[in-house]
């Protein structure tokens, strides 16, 4: 099991490989105000082009080599061969990466000559993992995605349930949710799988509402889920000119969702920041929730 779970809850962060170089520049800001905060881990996302895949082997291992952060890259396996993979793995082996996080991917992906990969289903990528993992004696964590709303490629909730039950068998050691707003459905999706035998870490995955076009585009991102009444209601009290007031909102909103989850004994909470720290610190600021690197006296 990696590090970041020495304690409990954990607090993390995911960062996204910029494409252009101020980009770059307003990343690092944010890096170093994050970094502040000591979270467990920061994960990194990943894109199956061939480009935008540099960039996140780049930014993982910018992070090794100039800060404290404990980088977790996203790996997707629509469009890559095993042979693909091992590539990659190899890289992050030797840059000194201890834990990945296992994603299918896009059905639209394909690889960079038009091939549409090896792995049907993110169970068979996280079962290569395991055996890299123990071929190599890496002990690497591996980690999944959960959907508390269910998984828009997969309407019956029962099969989706039994295909999250097959990535934990395949050796999964932790799970990270979509984003959710409604907490009610998270609790009764963690007790399900609870009751189908999935006893590994669960961290919830929160992204504070930030602009109205940006609720727009979680919709699109995250497909499937539910934005509350009360959430929508707030939002439509507000001006519709009055981006403070939406920010203070979604702050407001997240802040509350998180006192929820610790009370409730959450192991984690996973902040999608889209690259931003404003509202993220803000969040963090008020729930008071010391990070493992504190805990451990670092």
């Amino acid at each position: 099991m990696a590090i970041f779970f020495d304690h409990k809850p954990t607090i993390s962060f995911e960062f996204f490989p910029p494409k252009t170089a101020k980009g770059w520049e307003l990343l690092n800001e944010r890096i170093g105000q994050l970094e502040t905060l000591h979270p467990s881990f920061v994960s990194v996302t990943y894109g199956a082009a061939g480009s935008m895949r540099q960039n996140t082997h780049e930014l993982v291992e910018r992070l090794l080599r100039t800060t404290d952060l404990c980088p977790v890259p996203h790996l997707t396996c629509m469009g890559h061969t095993r042979e693909d993979i091992d590539r990659i793995l190899d890289r992050y082996r030797d840059a000194g990466v201890r834990s990945i996080l296992a994603l299918r991917g896009d059905s639209g992906d394909v690889g960079l000559e038009g091939r549409i990969g090896e792995f049907e289903y993110a169970a068979d990528l996280v079962d290569h993992l395991r055996r890299y993992s123990d071929a190599h004696r890496l002990d690497w964590s591996i980690g999944v995605a959960g959907f508390p709303e269910g998984h828009p490629d997969t309407p019956n909730a029962l099969v989706g349930m039994d295909h999250l039950k097959a990535k934990i068998d395949a050796g999964a050691d932790w799970m990270c949710t979509q984003l959710f707003f409604d907490n009610g459905r998270f609790h009764d999706w963690r007790e399900r799988c609870e009751l189908a035998g999935i006893d590994i870490p669960i961290l919830a995955g929160i992204m504070p509402v930030t602009s109205r076009s940006g609720l727009r585009r979680m919709a699109d991102l995250a497909a499937g889920t539910v934005f509350p009444a009360a959430l929508l209601r707030a939002l439509d009290r507000a001006d519709v000119d009055d981006d403070e007031a939406i920010v203070e909102i979604g702050v407001h909103w997240a802040t509350e969702q998180c006192r929820d989850l610790l009370d409730q004994e959450v192991e984690g909470i996973h902040f999608y920041t889209l690259n931003k720290s404003d509202a993220t610190l803000r969040i963090h600021r008020s729930l008071g929730v010391r990070s493992a690197m504190q805990l451990r006296g670092a």
